[in-house]
């Protein structure tokens, strides 16, 4: 194969217009080539996003665990990785070791890839989920009316299981609300809960109520918004959401998450049912008190500021709370050590 370089025309020394002209055309040709690049990274995305993962990548992320709402205590998680793998040793008593992961908005089970490595290298049994519309599953995201619907996969998994099983649920962004639905209607099967950066809401609130604080009110964001979907025409109410891709690359999202991850988003990510986000939940101390709740902060997040995380966790404390520095939104791609060794303390707690 020859040279990439071996057709550049020479340089016109005499510096007239045909030297530019020629100049011209090699950057206009240099700017195709990169376009062109991008595009494959896109294609290739899908393919490429497990090799991306190396295990042998060095625990680069710090974080700190508050334990309670109000106390001040905290320590630093010890980076226990020795030639970079981390082979802790389980003891044999955990309560559960499956772990059920559950995306957020517009995400899928694909977004859990080096969180489902890393977990199953310790020995854990982590399940990753597509909710309805999401992901794999087929269903118009624009038909799917309520959070019931929504999170149909979440609550039929856990109505199969048996009655002597339990699991931990982790619920990332909006995928929170629908943890928190579960933990209303299974209590006795769910261990612990883990609210990543995660819509956790009060008795009679929406999930919107908390990315409000963020965006707008619901009715000024349902009549302005320019990401609305009108999936039953523009006479009716809108019924999906979806984000400006770009707008999802530079700023929301992705802020410090690798290019090869945002690639694989950017071609994955799908339009997010709007109703189950504005529907109210149903919260009982019964029912969903019964679960020990956890929350993880990400401390550069620029779609839920660490504010309006604080806020949450100000509002409905629970029982201990994990920070991840350096984060964005998206710490399953940003930090995925941090938030493996985060979830692997949770799991081992008695």
């Amino acid at each position: 194969m020859g040279s990439a370089f071996g057709c550049l025309p020479k340089e016109d020394s005499s510096g007239g217009m045909g030297s530019r002209s020629k100049r011209g055309s090699k950057s206009r040709s240099q700017r195709k080539m990169a376009a062109s690049e991008e595009e494959l990274l896109h294609r290739q995305a899908l393919a490429m996003a497990l090799q991306q993962h190396q295990l042998s990548q060095r625990f680069e992320g710090s974080m700190s665990r508050r334990i309670g709402s109000t106390s001040s205590r905290r320590r630093d998680l010890p980076d226990s990785i020795t030639n970079g793998k981390q082979q802790p040793l389980l003891p044999e008593n955990l309560e559960t070791k499956k772990i059920i992961l559950v995306h957020g908005e517009g995400f899928g089970a694909w977004c859990w890839y080096k969180i489902i490595s890393l977990l199953e290298e310790v020995g854990l049994n982590p399940v990753a989920l597509d909710l309805r519309g999401s992901g794999i599953d087929n269903t118009d995201p624009n038909s799917i009316t309520t959070l019931a619907d929504y999170s149909k996969p979440l609550t039929e998994y856990l109505h199969n299981l048996p009655d002597d099983e339990k699991v931990i649920l982790v619920g990332h962004s909006c995928g929170g609300a629908s943890i928190s639905y579960a933990m209303e209607c299974y209590p006795k099967k769910i261990s612990k809960a883990v609210f990543l950066s995660a819509t956790m809401v009060l008795d009679g609130q929406k999930p919107f109520d908390v990315l409000s604080e963020e965006l707008a009110s619901a009715d000024v964001f349902l009549k302005e918004s320019q990401f609305l979907v009108y999936g039953n025409g523009s006479d009716n109410p809108p019924t999906g959401l979806k984000f400006d891709k770009k707008h999802i690359r530079n700023v929301l999202y992705f802020n410090q998450s690798p290019p090869k991850d945002i690639a694989l988003a950017t071609v994955s990510m799908r339009t997010i049912p709007l109703e189950p986000i504005m529907e109210k939940l149903s919260l009982t101390p019964e029912n969903y008190g019964m679960v020990r709740r956890f929350f993880i902060q990400t401390l550069d997040d620029r779609m839920l500021s660490p504010d309006v995380q604080e806020k949450l966790v100000r509002e409905n404390p629970p029982h201990a709370i994990y920070k991840i520095k350096g984060s964005d939104h998206c710490p399953f791609f940003s930090k995925p050590q941090s938030l493996y060794k985060i979830l692997l303390e949770i799991a081992q707690l008695p």
